[in-house]
């Protein structure tokens, strides 16, 4: 069960850091093409408390927890203000991916301290799954740093692999919006309303599972590789 509080608790810390950086740049990079919206309410800003949705990060993701059931949070959506912006279509894109690359940011730096704590012997790759340990199984410090890099890891390459897809409410179906030629808008204007149906079918009929199933092994191979 004490396993089960600090891995929930690590799990939590990873989460909320992960969608306040993913918000926060969605914040930052929609000021950089002249929208101050978010800006002025507090929004970049790594602070949690400028982030949380309480429903979103906190209820949901407990449930799924302790339920084993399938991750679905989500922080408190950046507001932007697109008629604000130069160049709509080129700041649409990078809005929208800026979260995603937020993500992907801390997944390399992460990676980069697990590769440099594996190859001075301090980590070692889990023989039971994808994943790390500390070599030392009686350091307290490293296996709780081993639990929670592995956690980071995993959850950041989990976050811009889901938000790529094109499926509205995600960051996937703005980055499309924005590439598409204009007459593709209506078509996916009227995908928008089915969206959230769309995005809990693909979820708990085991569609993104699949894919974090082939996605997740590949990103720890490459660690691994970096490591050897």
């Amino acid at each position: 069960m004490e396993s089960s509080i600090w891995q929930f608790i690590f799990y939590m810390i990873a989460l909320i850091f992960s969608l306040s950086v993913h918000e926060a740049m969605h914040a930052l990079m929609s000021d950089r093409f002249g929208d101050d919206l978010a800006r002025h309410q507090g929004r970049i800003s790594l602070n949690p408390i400028t982030h949380v949705d309480p429903i979103g990060t906190l209820l949901f993701p407990t449930i799924a927890f302790f339920a084993h059931a399938p991750l679905l949070g989500w922080a408190r959506p950046t507001p932007v203000n697109p008629l604000a912006w130069r160049n709509k279509r080129v700041a649409n894109f990078w809005v929208s991916i800026a979260g995603i690359l937020g993500n992907l940011a801390i997944a390399i730096v992460t990676a980069i301290i697990i590769v440099v704590l594996m190859r001075t012997g301090a980590l070692a790759q889990d023989p039971r799954y994808w994943g790390i340990i500390a070599v030392d199984r009686n350091s307290a410090g490293m296996e709780a740093a081993a639990q929670l890099l592995g956690i980071f890891f995993k959850l950041n390459v989990g976050l811009a692999i889901f938000n790529l897809f094109p499926i509205p409410p995600l960051d996937g179906s703005k980055i499309l919006y924005s590439i598409l030629p204009d007459s593709f808008a209506s078509g996916i204007e009227a995908l928008e309303r089915f969206g959230f149906m769309l995005l809990f079918i693909a979820v708990f009929t085991g569609v993104f599972g699949k894919i974090f199933g082939f996605v997740i092994p590949l990103a720890w191979q490459i660690v691994f590789l970096g490591a050897s």
